[in-house]
Parts: structure tokens; sequence; C-alpha cells
């Protein structure tokens, strides 16, 4: 941290005042609390801004500090150097990045809209710095009579072609187009998100008839009568767009007319005309991505995003996914007919619709396998499910985790647990903050960071890991009880927090796992969620304390792959619309949002009753950045995961502790080492197939 003072003072930008104190910014200044934690509960709103500011400057006096070194550029004095810098701005980013996503309110989403610019033009001012990629070039162009170790070298050339895709090659005039189009895309892609959290806040269905409420659990109803009370609606019950709200009204209300109320409502959220609708931004974001593939060189935006994937070009990705997408297709096909019989069965004379599915999947699950979502919830509360994520890490890395008390958090529902390596050292921080609160919390689950994995004067840093949720919570004496993709989600997102606590690399710089590579741990941890040996071990009733019965272990195993048409096919829908936006070497000028998807999804024979996972006006992993021409990267990293799994399963052991520590050294610990295939040849021997992905789903 007394470097960071340094550099704030050498920039002009830290004053001190005997006689005029000012009040600490707590954002720059040293942690003094346990591993370094944010102290969240100290930081106002009225700290970001003049932090950012602050940090950015410190970072610009370390980048002068580079370009203006009268020696001969070096891998020390250029590369390792610039790697190094911007700590200061890291540590402010995150936790503003966290709060903003946990707890957002109209002060921070305003302060996000201010930053927006400025951190576009920061970003632009240090990777089309001229000077600085003349240095990283020299470095790179002699690399090979430099002796640098491997890591070393590739820490260089992915710095390079770091600059190289921001634009350090292009001449000036080509330069200041990209600064303008890349902090138009950033204000565009905030003002998606923004958007996307409003309207979902936004909308209530208000039930005040109990009748109305026919089909749904106890739970779901407390839950609904909660809401009401906390908006000061006692005897009424309230149902939102989060999922913990939407999804099992979908599956349990039988009254079919809210049901299509509510499932209207949430695919058409940011497509209704008013303050909050996104379709105008996308077709300006398209455009926008459009004009900077172009300016880089390339035809469309896909293949300037994808060239260092995994996957390389579009066709890649599009072969894939079609592959996959007939036998998915033929799949929910099949699930569709076992609801058409069992609506036949009912005498009500109605056509399968998209309101319906959810409702008599639950039906064809109870009739063919006779279990259902109500049955299994009791076994699921979300602190043993959390104990069954803790025990698959013990078994297979030796981690072990103690919760830590009286220690800062990000907010006020998180928990902070100590991670113990195989040998009894610290090997990281994490924290966990799994309940919804609509309007205030970013929708999905994520798993980020406040401080990654790093060496400083030879000793690891500890990274401090987040995981968030939007899972149902606790009503009156009842604990959470999850559903089964809710457990699902909560092994996925451990998985990236594997990733984050148990990596070990030399140098930042690495560039980490590519995008279509990066969700293999997450999805590999799912694979032990429903194991027998697993669920034996976490899912007690939380009533009586008793292990799940073998009998419902039987049943969950046998309709394990019952679903899996309808989940592709919505996945896969919402893939192809990530790429054919992306493919589009001109953008019509009469683009219209609406009809371009109906007509993606229509021309590919998408059954009616299956929207898109994301529908284009809320699709945020592709229009607020992150997953842009990469929503594929699910399906991809399914070939990986599966595949991995098999080396478990092939030993008759799915704890083996040879492939577990293999898994370990080989992908965990060197992230961006090396080439992620080459990660992956080096821990399976091999190349993975496609079987494995279609036999995990049922598909084949």
């Amino acid at each position: 941290m007394k470097k960071y003072l340094l550099s704030l003072l050498s920039a002009g930008v830290l004053v001190t005042s005997c006689s005029q104190p000012q009040e600490v910014n707590p954002l720059l200044v040293e942690w003094d609390t346990p591993y370094g934690i944010p102290p969240f509960e100290q930081v106002k709103p009225e700290h970001y801004i003049p932090a950012y500011k602050a940090a950015m400057a410190a970072e610009l006096a370390e980048i002068d500090a580079i370009v203006n070194n009268t020696e001969e550029p070096t891998f020390e004095n250029t590369i390792e150097a610039y790697t190094n810098s911007g700590e200061l701005l890291g540590n402010v980013s995150a936790v503003f990045s966290s709060a903003n996503g946990v707890k957002s309110n109209p002060e921070l989403q305003a302060i996000a809209k201010e930053l927006s610019p400025l951190q576009s033009a920061h970003s632009s001012a240090i990777r089309l710095n001229d000077k600085l990629f003349q240095r990283i070039k020299a470095v790179y162009e002699k690399r090979n009579e430099m002796n640098l170790n491997p890591q070393q070298m590739r820490v260089v050339e992915e710095v390079f072609k770091g600059f190289e895709r921001g634009g350090a090659n292009l001449p000036a005039d080509k330069k200041e187009e990209l600064k303008k189009v890349n902090a138009e895309i950033s204000a565009l892609q905030l003002q998606f998100s923004q958007n996307a959290l409003q309207e979902t806040a936004a909308y209530t269905l208000v039930i005040e008839k109990e009748e109305d409420l026919k089909g749904l659990t106890e739970g779901q109803i407390a839950e609904a009568a909660a809401r009401a009370r906390k908006a000061g609606q006692e005897g009424k019950w309230f149902f939102g767009l989060d999922n913990p709200s939407i999804m099992p009204f979908l599956a349990n209300a039988e009254n079919r007319e809210l049901r299509k109320q509510m499932l209207e409502a949430y695919l058409n959220r940011c497509n209704n005309n008013n303050e909050n609708d996104n379709k105008d931004v996308i077709k300006k974001l398209v455009e926008l991505r459009l004009k900077r593939a172009q300016i880089m060189g390339a035809g469309n935006a896909a293949a300037y995003i994808l060239e260092d994937r995994m996957a390389k070009t579009p066709e890649a990705v599009y072969n894939l996914l079609d592959q996959i997408w007939k036998p998915a297709l033929k799949a929910a096909k099949a699930e569709a007919n076992d609801m058409k019989k069992i609506i036949a069965k009912e005498g009500s004379n109605i056509e399968l619709e998209a309101w319906d599915w959810r409702y008599y999947a639950q039906k064809a699950m109870q009739e063919k396998f006779n279990l259902s979502e109500s049955e299994m919830a009791p076994y699921f509360q979300i602190d043993n499910v959390r104990e069954g994520v803790f025990h698959v890490a013990n078994k297979l890395f030796g981690l072990t985790f103690k919760k830590l008390e009286n220690v800062p958090l990000p907010h006020e529902e998180a928990e902070a647990f100590e991670v113990y390596d195989n040998d009894g050292t610290v090997t990281g921080i994490v924290f966990f903050d799994m309940f919804a609160r609509p309007g205030q919390k970013r929708a999905g689950a994520w798993c980020g960071g406040f401080r990654g994995q790093s060496y400083k004067n030879g000793e690891r840093v500890l990274p401090l890991v987040t995981i968030c949720g939007n899972f149902t919570r606790p009503v009156g004496d009842q604990p959470a009880l999850l559903t089964t993709d809710e457990v699902e989600t909560y092994f996925h997102e451990f998985g990236h927090g594997l990733a984050s606590l148990l990596k070990d690399v030399k140098y930042q710089g690495m560039g980490g796992y590519p995008r279509d590579f990066v969700e293999l741990p997450s999805q590999l941890n799912e694979h032990w969620a429903f194991k027998p040996e697993v669920l034996k071990v976490y899912a007690k009733h939380y009533q009586t304390g008793e292990v799940i019965p073998q009998e419902l272990v039987d049943k969950m195993v046998r309709a394990g792959k019952y679903g899996q048409g309808f989940a592709t096919v919505e996945y896969l829908a919402a893939s192809y619309l990530d790429m054919d936006y992306h493919v589009l070497n001109e953008i019509p000028a009469d683009l219209d949002i609406n009809k371009f998807e109906a007509k993606v999804l229509g021309d590919r024979g998408i059954l009616k009753q299956i929207p898109s996972r994301y529908r284009s006006t809320y699709f945020s992993h592709t229009f607020s950045g992150g997953y842009t021409a990469g929503y594929y990267s699910y399906i991809w990293a399914e070939v990986l995961d599966a595949d991995a799994f098999d080396a478990f399963a092939e030993t008759g052991d799915i704890f083996n502790q040879d492939v577990a520590n293999k898994y370990r050294t080989e992908i965990l610990e060197r992230a961006g080492e090396e080439d992620a295939m080459n990660l992956y040849i080096n821990f399976r021997g091999k190349e993975p197939g496609i079987d494995p992905l279609l036999k995990n789903r049922g598909l084949k």
C-alpha cells in the first residue's frame, strides 16, 4: 500500500494537511483487517469517484515510470512492471463492482454511469499508449534471446497479443476512432444492464384470492406473503420476475391464466417501449461491435472475438451447436408428447403452450418416475448443500473450511470462510451471498473476487473469492430449501471458486482461461452434486435430520436425464441468437430486434413452447459484455467437463486421488500458463470428443 501512496503523491492527487485534516477515504489506505479484506462497512458512495480518480492517477504514474525508464526494455522493467501495475485500481473496482451487484440502488447506478466514460478513457490511455507498446514490442521481438523460462515467455506473448488486439498497432486516426467506439460500447452495456435490473424489479403479480394459489407449496405461499407484507400489503401474495419467485410459480400454479401472465411479463422485459426498453440499445451495440471488429481488420464481431478463444472461428462454434441441436430437438419433442398425453387424460382440451411447459413437466416427472421437486426440496436445506459442496472439495483436494466471525462482509447476509489446504495452510478466503434481493442484486449466480492470487516478494498472496446466488430465502421457521437447479448452481459456482482458490501462478498477465474454457471447473464440479455417495452425506431432511432415503435417490438417478430436451434446446437457442447477431457483416438500417430473433429461432425449427433461455432484450450475458459471441462457451466447456468426469468414472472411484491431483496440478493451478487445450491434454492425455456430452445429457 505504501507504493500506492507514493504514486498518489507523485501524481499530485493525494494532499495531506496538518491544519486542515480531511476524512480518510477507506478505499485509499492500507486495510488493517484480517487477510486484508476490504473494509466494506466503512465505504460510502461518496468515496468511490475520488478513489477511482486517485487509483487511475496512480496507475498512470506507474505506467509513466515504465515508459520513462531509460534502461533497455527487459522482462522485469517492462513486462513484469506492467502486469503488476494498477493494483489499487483493481481493489477499488472490485469493491464497487460488488456493491453495485449485490446492493444496487439509484445512487450507485448513477456512480456507475459517471464512471463508465472515465474507465473507458483510462483503459484506452494505457492500451493505446504507443511508447508503452514500443517497449513491450521490443521485449517481444527479443524474447528468444532473453533466456526466459516458459512462464515468462508465456507472459510476454500474452501481454503483446493483448495490446495488439486492443489496437496498439493501429494508425493514430484509427486509435482515436477505436477510443470513441469503446467508450460508446461501455456506456451502452451499462445502460442495458441497468434497464434489465429495473425492469425485472418493476413487475409484481399481486394475488388477492387464496384459490389462485392452488398448486403452490406452503413454502412458496409463505415467501409470497412475506414479500407482500414487506411492501405493506398484509393479506396479499406478491410474485416477482426473479427466478426464485417465477420459476416455482410456473411449475406449480394451477391457474393457467396467471402462469401465462407471469411468463409473458418475464419474456417481455425491456421490450415494452418504455424508458427501460433495450431494443435500440441492442441495435446500437451490434453496430458498434461490428465497427470495432472492422477497425481491427476482422469481417465481423464474432470472428474478432473468437480469434483468441478455443473455438477460434464462428464455423467451429456453429459446427458444435448443430451437432447437438437435432438430438436435443428430438428429445424435446418426446417430452412435449408426454405432456400432451397428460393434457388429453385430464380432458382440459387445451393446446400445450410455453406457460404450460414447466407445469406439465412436473406432472410428467411425477407420472414417469413418481418424483417431484416438492418431494426432494426438504432434503436440500441450503446450509446442508454448502456442506455437500465442502465435502466434495475435501474428498478431491483435502480442503477444509472454517467460518470466519467478526470480519467485514460485502453484504450483511454474506458469510465468510477460511479455506485450508491439505497441508493445513490457508489457501484463500471465500464469501457466500446466496439469497435473492429483487431490485438490488443483479440476476443469476456468479463467482467473483476482491483479490486474485498472485506472488509478492516470493510469497503467495491469498485470493479473496465471492460466490453470489439468487436463491429462495428462509420464511418464518422454515430454512431456505433449494430446488435441484439451485443445488446444481451452488456446485457450479463453487467450481469457479475452486479455480480461484487453487490457482498458483507466479506471474500476473498470463491471460487466464479463455472464455470457452473457463466453465470447465464449474461444470465439472456439478457432476458430484447428485451422486448417491455424495447425497448420502449432505441431503438430510431439514426437520428430522433423516438422510435421503435410498428409494428417493434411486428415483433421482432414473429421472436424472429427463427434461434435458427442453434444457438443451432453450440453451442452444440463446447460443444461436448470440452468434447470429455477431456474425453479421453489415447491420441492416431497419434491423428489427423482435423479427430478427423470431427468424433466427424459427428457421431452425424451435418448438413454439420453448422460448430462448434469454430473449434479446434481457440477454445480459451477451449485451452487458462478458459472453459476447461467447454464450456457446457453456456447451463447449461441457464437451470438456463430460470427458473430464469420465477420467474419474473410468477408475471406478469418483474421488480417485491420482486423477484429482492431476486435475489440480495441470488445470486448476496453471490457469493461463499454457494454451487451454494443452492444459487439458496434459490432464487427460487426449483431446475430448462429443460423445460423453451427448450421453451425459441423455441425447445419445
